[in-house]
């Protein structure tokens, strides 16, 4: 009898130290809402629009990470992040089954983790979620820049092997290569002129962050972005697909806390360059904060100025204003007002039209939209 408890006990801490060794977490979140935009493209000109919509303060997701314990300060690690619509059910990125993120590796503690798959940029890493009015209030995605052009909050890089530091006393660091998995062009793509490419990707990064100050840098490239399957970025996709061959996107952006408020400041300098003709820059430049009334109660204000240069001009100014209540750690209620006015020319399409954040996603290429928009919405964000 004695000698069947003592097996039955020895079981059960085996049992148990496999299972402090290994774990697997289920995890995700559905952000839902009502949006109000007026002057949105209509087939003549411009009208009010009322609409569901989600994945705006953050895209709905849902995933699985895991980790096993190699011994050593050796683990495995996994991720596999599906992207999805409330509205309808759809997955998003595309309809890839795991399209926000996929990527397998081993970390080592003391110097870091390397993984392959379909991972973030450092552009993202970094820059996107730490100091960008997008990542640091719930106006998410309407905030970020148009069509996401800077990689801010959507850059994922497919066949991607990616090194990211450990944290030494505040620094991170970290350098990826995405693969084209096509013969001959492992640097990218075929001669200026051509109307296809490889679609090939790399990426690199810095960040600091020790106590109320952050500070960051990142660098991404991308060679023919409309080539990629899913895309890197669906938003960028819009107006890019085609016709760019070489994206590349620098940012800086800083960050300071001051007891219960933060603000923040950002600036990036993208360059498309197309398969025939001049290149573009796109140069984006941000400032906001944010201020916790109480636990649960924070506000917060965002100011960003666009502009496009090449033989034609853009200039976009937009304010963003937002409110969260937090009901729990997991639930939280918001609301937001977007505010943006263009001009400028664009010698194919006439007047530069106004386009606020990804989401919204009302690019005008007929010349009938407005130079001006304006966004409301309130909304709900549950995490699990």
């Amino acid at each position: 009898m004695n000698k069947k408890v003592l097996t039955a006990a020895t079981l059960a801490v085996f049992a148990t130290a496999a299972h402090a060794q290994s774990s697997v977490t289920l995890y995700g979140l559905i952000d839902a809402g009502i949006s109000y935009v007026n002057n949105s493209k209509t087939a003549t000109g411009h009208d009010n629009l009322f609409k569901y919509d989600d994945g705006v303060s953050q895209g709905s997701r849902w995933g699985l990470r895991g980790t096993e314990d190699l011994g050593g300060g050796l683990k495995a690690l996994f991720v596999l992040e599906s992207g999805f619509n409330s509205g309808n059910g759809t997955l998003g990125q595309g309809g890839a089954l795991f399209g926000r993120q996929a990527y397998v590796g081993l970390s080592k503690d003391g110097i870091g983790s390397l993984t392959f798959g379909r991972q973030y940029s450092f552009s993202t890493d970094y820059l996107g979620g730490n100091y960008s009015t997008g990542g640091q209030t719930v106006a998410g995605n309407y905030a970020y820049h148009i069509n996401d052009v800077d990689q801010l909050t959507s850059s994922r890089i497919n066949n991607a092997v990616k090194f990211s530091s450990a944290n030494f006393a505040g620094l991170t660091f970290g350098a990826m290569y995405g693969f084209s998995n096509q013969a001959g062009a492992f640097a990218g793509a075929p001669t200026v002129g051509t109307t296809a490419g490889s679609s090939r990707a790399y990426s690199f990064g810095v960040n600091y962050a020790n106590g109320p100050f952050g500070v960051g840098a990142a660098y991404t490239d991308i060679r023919f972005p409309g080539q990629a399957t899913p895309a890197f970025s669906t938003a960028m996709a819009n107006v890019t697909t085609g016709t760019v061959r070489d994206l590349r996107t620098f940012g800086v952006g800083g960050r300071y806390s001051i007891g219960a408020a933060t603000l923040w400041a950002l600036y990036t300098n993208t360059r498309f360059e197309p398969i025939t003709g001049g290149s573009t820059t796109f140069a984006a430049y941000e400032a906001g904060a944010k201020y916790a009334f109480t636990p649960a109660l924070t506000a917060g204000a965002g100011y960003t100025y666009m502009h496009l240069s090449n033989a034609n001009t853009g200039h976009w100014n937009q304010v963003d204003l937002s409110v969260d209540y937090a009901l729990s750690k997991r639930t939280d209620v918001y609301a937001l007002g977007i505010y943006q006015i263009a001009s400028g020319h664009n010698a194919a399409t006439g007047d530069v039209q106004a386009q606020i954040g990804s989401s919204t996603s009302y690019f005008n290429t007929s010349g009938t939209g407005s130079d001006n928009q304006l966004a409301f919405r309130v909304g709900i964000r549950h995490k699990f």
